[in-house]
């Protein structure tokens, strides 16, 4: 263990109480000098630890720094992950990774997004330090041919993160929105990266934006709310990685039971595009590729593959 990490962690375990550097220096096994040395460059990463004379160092409580060394120490999987203070979005910057030869799984995440993008051309509202940001980049994965399937996944992944660490509990309104109630707190993106020769998704990256402690939406946010927990971002952001990686192992028939069960639109009566044309029909199942069949109002069933739909939230 680093001597950061190791002071990170006893400060943490003695949180709101000071704790003075010959104890951490006896605990680490190193010097009061590297003591000190090592908590000002925690303060650089922008960790507000107060020291005083004759107390020692404490550990402030609100601490939801974002960096690699807190997502890394929040995850499992050991993959490559770059986290920037800024970016126009995520997806964007993981392809201009691939685009220069990134070709391990990776994560990218970013305190603030300048051009965060949804599906359809939306945009996604990201100001800084209230969300988690963040796109995974797998190249190639069978499963992840299917954008729905992928989409369906990441969702899963969201709403498991979520439930494991705090008191929500979160429902997918089809195909790539996360709700709590009736506000959306989530939006997915996955978008496939095309071998020009061969014409197979080489990579496959997956953007997830989750409101956390987002205030003052834009009105084009419609109904967009907030997770509104204490949960770090570094710890959902590393939870939701793990998730969705486990699923990406394990295949469709580990997760699409669990995305069935989360559903908030089956039996409702739902709006859809299609051609142009707005229609409306009664959403029925979640096919096993995460397809939304649906039955129109003469008892003709079909599924949809894509596209956006709305609920009739007054039924």
């Amino acid at each position: 263990m680093s001597l950061k990490r190791n002071i990170i962690d006893r400060l943490k375990l003695n949180e709101g109480e000071y704790v003075s550097g010959e104890a951490l220096a006896r605990a680490a096994g190193k010097s009061r000098a590297a003591v000190w040395k090592a908590v000002n460059s925690l303060k650089k990463e922008g960790y507000v630890i107060e020291a005083v004379t004759n107390k020692g160092y404490r550990l402030v409580s609100d601490n939801d720094i974002l960096n690699e060394s807190r997502i890394r120490r929040a995850m499992r999987h050991g993959i490559k992950i770059f986290c920037l203070s800024e970016t126009d979005s995520t997806n964007n910057e993981a392809k201009r990774l691939i685009s220069a030869g990134e070709r391990s799984v990776f994560l990218v995440t970013a305190e603030k997004q300048t051009a965060g993008r949804g599906r359809q051309g939306k945009s996604f509202y990201s100001p800084a330090l209230t969300g988690a940001y963040m796109t995974l980049a797998v190249h190639p994965n069978a499963l992840l041919q299917n954008a729905v399937t992928a989409t369906t996944a990441a969702a899963v992944a969201v709403c498991k993160a979520v439930e494991r660490l705090t008191d929500k509990k979160p429902l997918i309104k089809w195909v790539n929105d996360v709700y709590c109630g009736k506000n959306k707190i989530c939006g997915i993106l996955t978008e496939a990266i095309t071998d020009f020769e061969s014409g197979v998704a080489s990579s496959v990256i997956v953007g997830i934006g989750i409101n956390i402690r987002t205030k003052d939406f834009p009105e084009e946010a419609g109904n967009a709310g907030s997770l509104a927990s204490p949960v770090e971002r570094a710890e959902l952001i590393g939870a939701v990685a793990d998730e969705l990686l486990d699923l990406l192992d394990g295949g469709s028939a580990e997760f699409i039971d669990y995305y069935r069960s989360r559903s908030m639109i089956l039996g409702k009566r739902i709006r859809f595009t299609e051609n142009g044309r707005v229609a409306e029909a009664t959403a029925v199942a979640i096919d096993d590729r995460g397809g939304l069949v649906i039955k129109d109002g003469d008892g003709n069933e079909k599924t949809l593959r894509s596209g956006e739909i709305t609920v009739r939230w007054q039924e």
